[in-house]
């Protein structure tokens, strides 16, 4: 099954380094516009091997013997996977992490496509997973109407059922001796009860996923009488009301919480985005460019890594400790040769997530722009 990547997921992974051989990372796009049939995707992973076996990470010079059997092996086991045991299983990305002589073996297959790429190197490529992180995992989906409470959560870009309450209300053969009035007054009592316990109910929820976005499904009735009994939490949390048909399906009421959710992230970005505009209009905690950024990275002083979607530059690191730099030379802390990397913005992410940092792919504003794409706010 398809999984959303993690924040912890992505850390264990980058905490990852090849002591006995090299790590190769593969990267697939199963988007259906680009990966019809299974023959399609096979076709592209022998590509990528190929690729792979012919790139410099393969065939550096220092390189032993073990180390090249190692990969040998390693490249056979993927191109194996792929044959045999390999369901896209709803999958639209797919990736692989190996490093056999240092028995690492992780296949993730991924709810959102990825660029095809392949790398060899000490560590696993983790740049294409960054944009994928989250994308709403942990949401809460809360359906209600007068009788019923149904409250989702958003996991593996499905909603899983986590609470039902139905509390069927008295129709109107159960009056007996009631006056109109009184009857009515009773039926809105227990109405009230009735979402005043849902209430509760997602409050405790919301406390206790550590507030994630909720979306609330009802109708403008029901939201009128709803919207009073919100704990401050869970309206902290709320990202949105929308309304659906009745006896919606999970996968119809995704679909519509989804652009709530999108909408949220988007608002979340700009507020991100403003902030670091701030601290760098006033020269204060935040990097912009490659060079005043990579280097921040290597000092564990981000909090927030921000760049581009898409956006790369060539570095160059030091073998012995990671640090990374735009410019040539040694290591300021061990002297050691820097060597040079193709991928920069990897560099930066492995030393941001090293050191406890977030990182944030920017899609929906243009504001790093005149610093090559590319800047972070900083904890000091």
């Amino acid at each position: 099954m398809a999984v959303n990547v993690t924040w912890e997921r992505l850390r264990e992974l980058a905490g990852f380094r090849a002591e006995k051989g090299c790590a190769i990372s593969l990267y697939l796009n199963l988007d259906p516009s680009v990966a019809p049939t299974a023959g399609d995707a096979q076709t592209r992973v022998n590509s990528l091997l190929d690729e792979g076996e012919k790139s410099n990470g393969a065939n550096r010079g220092d390189l032993t013997h073990d180390e090249r059997q190692g990969l040998k092996a390693d490249f056979e086991r993927i191109r194996g996977y792929f044959q045999t045991d390999f369901s896209r299983d709803g999958s639209r990305g797919f990736a692989v992490f190996t490093a056999g002589l240092d028995g690492f073996w992780s296949p993730l297959p991924l709810l959102e496509p990825v660029p095809d790429g392949i790398k060899v190197g000490s560590a696993f490529y983790l740049a294409p997973l960054v944009p994928l992180v989250g994308r709403g995992d942990g949401a809460l989906v809360a359906v209600v109407g007068r009788e019923q409470g149904q409250l989702y959560r958003l996991r593996a870009g499905q909603l899983e059922e986590v609470v039902d309450r139905f509390e069927e209300q008295p129709g109107r053969h159960d009056q007996g001796g009631w006056s109109q009035s009184r009857y009515q007054r009773h039926i809105e009592n227990l109405v009230s009860e009735h979402l005043r316990g849902f209430a509760e109910e997602l409050d405790r929820q919301v406390r206790r996923a550590r507030s994630p976005r909720v979306v609330i499904v009802c109708s403008e009735e029901t939201r009128a009488e709803l919207s009073k009994l919100l704990s401050k939490e869970v309206e902290a949390a709320l990202v949105g009301w929308t309304q659906a048909k009745a006896h919606a399906t999970p996968a119809a009421l995704l679909e519509i919480a989804r652009p709530l959710l999108e909408g949220s992230r988007t608002e979340e970005e700009a507020k991100v985005i403003e902030r670091w505009r701030e601290e760098a209009g006033r020269n204060g905690r935040a990097s912009a460019g490659w060079g005043a950024t990579l280097e921040a990275a290597s000092d564990g002083r981000v909090d927030v890594l921000l760049y581009h979607d898409g956006v790369d530059h060539p570095a160059w690191q030091c073998p012995a400790c990671g640090r990374a730099s735009v410019d040539a030379g040694n290591c300021p802390l061990d002297g050691t040769r820097l060597e040079q990397r193709d991928e920069g913005l990897d560099l930066a992410v492995h030393q941001t997530l090293a050191h406890g940092g977030t990182v944030w792919a920017v899609r929906s504003r243009r504001d790093l722009d005149p610093v090559e794409g590319i800047g972070a706010l900083l904890r000091y």
